[in-house]
């Protein structure tokens, strides 16, 4: 699998040309349900106006790059898209310094694999890129943190794919109360857990459902469940409860440095290699809001990238007992 570090500043040719390499997928994905069960774009276009309008010029601009489609529109528009779910953990480091520390667990073959620094309507940002419009975490030059994890529920309603909200956030957000202002007011689409971390140490955590309103916590953890497992078979196969369990310990009994707290996610039972069920670690992700650092881990591998100093690149990574067969969506949530 091949990793990459891309910069460009305003929507571009890159921007483009990573979209063309990924359209018949993203497309194929969006669409497998029928193209008449998914909004119009009228629907989608409106639905942004509503909850995100500081962002319709630029959702419109990338919709211009990507060869200004109807099916291209409805997909970057990100509302009511398919069901996803994922793995994921995610926790802030219970020291004096900011720091969020995530792994990623998902399908190999579904997601984007880009690390993309941008400058979108004047604020720079870089995070990991889903469906090459939303984020599935990131940081802006604010020293704003976002990260999300499945929230270990079924249900779907009306709202927008996860990813969009956090791109959304770090687009327009500077601190955790701001996030907070968006994450309570923009629906979701399905359940997922929201952790937000700024430069002044400020954190939350928001369980979002499709069902119920959003629930704003002070929690530091966050694995694949809300307040409680309703999704049984789903949190035995995840693991979500141990996964927690383990990270409350590691943050109340063992206080330990940041770099051994970094690498506590590289190893089991944070680290997975579950591939043949569809969610083994892809990479683990620490972003430093104070000084605007972003390291990205794989075992015995790393990337160390910032707003000052961001070298583009690639970076292949080898899963042991990668048996999962391909998926039709190259951006997972």
């Amino acid at each position: 699998m091949l990793f990459r570090a891309i910069h460009e500043d305003e929507p571009g040719p890159k921007w483009s040309g990573l979209f063309s390499e990924y359209r018949n997928a993203y497309l194929t994905w969006w669409a497998r349900e029928g193209v008449a069960v998914r909004p119009t774009y009228m629907e989608g276009l409106n639905a942004m106006r509503t909850h995100m309008p500081e962002i319709v010029p630029l959702y419109e601009r990338l919709v211009e790059l990507a060869g200004g489609g109807d099916r291209e529109a409805r997909f970057l528009s990100f509302y009511c898209p398919p069901r996803y779910l994922t793995g994921c953990s995610q926790a802030i480091w219970p020291g004096d310094k900011p720091l969020m520390v995530r792994n990623y667990d998902y399908n190999p073959h579904a997601v984007d694999a880009v690390l993309l620094r941008t400058r979108w309507q004047g604020r720079r940002v870089i995070g990991m890129s889903d469906g090459l419009f939303g984020l599935v975490d990131g940081m802006n030059e604010d020293g704003l943190a976002v990260s999300l994890t499945f929230g270990g529920r079924r249900e779907a309603g009306v709202g927008f794919g996860v990813p969009l909200l956090l791109r959304y956030i770090l687009q327009t957000c500077t601190t955790v109360p701001e996030a907070i202002d968006v994450l309570a007011r923009v629906p979701s689409h399905m359940s997922y857990n929201v952790t937000v971390l700024d430069a002044e140490r400020r954190f939350a955590t928001a369980y979002l459902a499709p069902d119920r309103a959003p629930q704003i916590t002070h929690a530091a953890v966050a694995t694949n469940h809300q307040e409680r497992v309703e999704w049984r078979s789903h949190a035995r196969l995840t693991a979500t409860v141990e996964r927690e369990r383990y990270l409350l310990q590691r943050l109340t009994l063992h206080p330990e440095p940041e770099d051994k707290f970094i690498r506590a996610f590289l190893r089991p039972p944070l680290y997975s290699l579950a591939f043949d069920r569809g969610f083994g670690t892809l990479y683990t992700a620490a972003y430093r809001p104070r000084t605007g650092r972003v390291e990205v881990f794989w075992p015995g591998r790393q990337w160390s990238k910032s707003f000052d100093a961001f070298e583009e690149g690639v970076m292949s990574i080898a899963y042991p007992q990668m048996t999962t067969a391909p998926a039709h969506y190259p951006g997972g949530a």
